[in-house]
């Protein structure tokens, strides 16, 4: 299976974290030339359907700013495009996947992704850097006992892995790799190694069962890299 990978390490990944003055959690991600700014914001109530059920809300919105693409992409006024749906509720449910919510207390956290650079892997470098920002709420709620025990299970990752023309696999795309790639499969893992999700798609020919399971490999590899990045600027 090895023979099949090409490169199993990420584009350089910075977490910085803090960046705004006024959301609980903050942080500014950065996969190589990708850059997502992520917020995370509390709010002492949940949505309608778990009111008085004892138990908290993670949700999550993206968006594409106008200038993160080499054409300008419109804002979206008149409502949310299906992409953009998707990816935020990839977003939430993988969020929620690592949250004991009933800790959380009747209260909802909402992570804000903004991709200021879009160069490949703007939906995971955007999960991997939502975690960043709720750890860091998560602690300021603990901090002023809002809360008595952390909701957090364990921490997860996102990455994209893909498999090239000539048939190698890579790991983290950008935008060039993933729009010539054969394969583009987006992994969300937790650092225990469990997936939340694996959304693959072939773009050219089929790919086997083997190739799939290099590409997890591939994936798990280098995610060590990205919870290593996060462990840094969560300490």
């Amino acid at each position: 299976m090895k023979e099949l990978i090409q490169r199993d390490i990420p584009r350089t990944v910075k977490f910085t974290g803090n960046i705004n003055p006024y959301s609980k959690g903050s942080v500014l991600a950065e996969f190589g030339n990708t850059k997502v700014h992520i917020t995370a914001s509390v709010d002492e109530s949940v949505p309608s359907f778990l009111k008085g059920k004892g138990q908290g809300w993670v949700t999550a919105e993206y968006s594409m700013l106008p200038g993160s693409t080499h054409t300008r992409s419109r804002r979206e006024r008149k409502g949310l495009g299906g992409r953009t749906q998707e990816i935020q509720r990839l977003i939430g449910r993988s969020l929620r996947a690592v949250v004991d919510l009933e800790k959380l207390g009747e209260r909802s956290i909402t992570l804000d992704c903004d991709v200021l650079v879009a160069d490949g892997g703007t939906r995971t470098t955007s999960i991997s850097g939502a975690y960043v920002a709720l750890e860091l709420a998560i602690k300021k709620l603990l901090d002023d006992k809002l809360i008595t025990e952390n909701p957090i299970k364990e921490p997860l990752a996102a990455l994209s892995v893909g498999i090239n023309k000539e048939g190698k696999i890579i790991a983290d795309l950008n935008y060039e790799e993933d729009s010539s790639c054969e394969a583009d499969v987006n992994v969300v893992m937790t650092k225990s190694k469990k997936f939340i999700e694996v959304q693959g798609t072939a773009e050219g020919d089929p790919f086997s069962r083997q190739q799939l399971d290099a590409l997890l490999e591939c994936a798990s590899k280098a995610l060590e890299v990205v919870f290593s990045e996060q462990e840094k600027v969560l300490k």
